[in-house]
Formats: structure tokens, C-alpha cells, sequence
């Protein structure tokens, strides 16, 4: 028999010898969410209950739509008006076109709140107080601290 033609390519392929892998840990990539602060609240509203995976992976689905709703609604907005800067009036006017009648009343009252807040130098977190109010206004129980 006649010996096998092998390509250049081939032939540098056969000829590397394999190197063992070290083991490297993998870097884990930090996953960004509102777990924890969606925990916080219903650590708040309901201290005896407890949340699934997969129920926590809906609500934090929940909130980064409706903020990237609310977001492109006040884009939308500060481009209708020739502004360049996305204001809280923006914001207020873009949650009251997206969220139907005394939760939109809410949402603003507790912009305003939050937005004193930054103005006067507090630095909490404010997603949680707004949060909390609004669960409480909602379910009518009363947080606990």
C-alpha cells in the first residue's frame, strides 16, 4: 500500500503535543438584580414567608421591565420636548402614562418624597422606603423595623 498524503496543516496539527489544562477556578460573573432588596421588603411586610427562585426571578424580571418601560417613556418625552437631560418631571409624567390610576398617584408621591430626600442630603436607600410604603399601602400591614 501506498503511504497516506498528509496537508502542512495536517502535519503541525499531529505534531503538537497536548499540554494537560491547569485547573483554574472560573471567575464567577456577579449577577446584578434586586434580590436582595426585594427580600428586604418582604423580610419587612411578611418576616414568615419566604420566596422561591424561581418567584424571585420573576419579580426581579418585573421590576427591570417596568423600569425599562418607564425609562423609554421618559426619553421618549424629554425628545418630544427638545430637552437632552431626562428629568424627574419626566419621570413622573412617564409613570403616570404607564401605570394605571392610585398606583401612579403613589409612585409620584413617593418620587417627591425620594427626590427631598436626595435634595437635602440623606443618603438611604431610597427603592427600599418606596417599596415599603407602597406594599404597605397596598397589603395593610404595617412593616416591621
Amino acid at each position: 500500500m501506498a503511504p497516506k498524503v498528509v496537508s502542512g496543516r495536517a502535519a503541525k496539527k499531529a505534531s503538537k503535543v497536548k499540554v494537560p489544562k491547569v485547573d483554574k477556578k472560573k471567575k464567577r460573573r456577579r449577577k446584578e438584580g434586586y434580590a436582595i432588596y426585594i427580600y428586604k421588603v418582604l423580610r419587612q411586610v411578611h418576616p414568615d414567608t419566604g420566596i422561591s427562585s424561581k418567584a424571585m426571578s420573576i419579580m426581579n424580571s418585573f421590576v427591570n421591565r417596568n423600569f425599562e418601560r418607564i425609562a423609554a417613556e421618559s426619553s421618549r418625552l424629554a425628545h418630544y420636548n427638545k430637552r437632552s437631560t431626562i428629568t424627574s418631571r419626566e419621570i413622573q409624567t412617564a409613570v403616570c402614562l404607564l401605570l394605571p390610576g392610585e398606583l401612579a398617584k403613589d409612585a409620584v408621591s413617593e418620587d417627591t418624597k425620594a427626590v427631598t430626600k436626595y435634595t437635602s442630603g440623606f443618603t438611604r436607600d431610597v427603592l427600599l422606603t418606596c417599596l415599603i410604603s407602597s406594599i404597605h399601602r397596598y397589603t395593610g400591614r404595617v412593616p416591621h423595623d
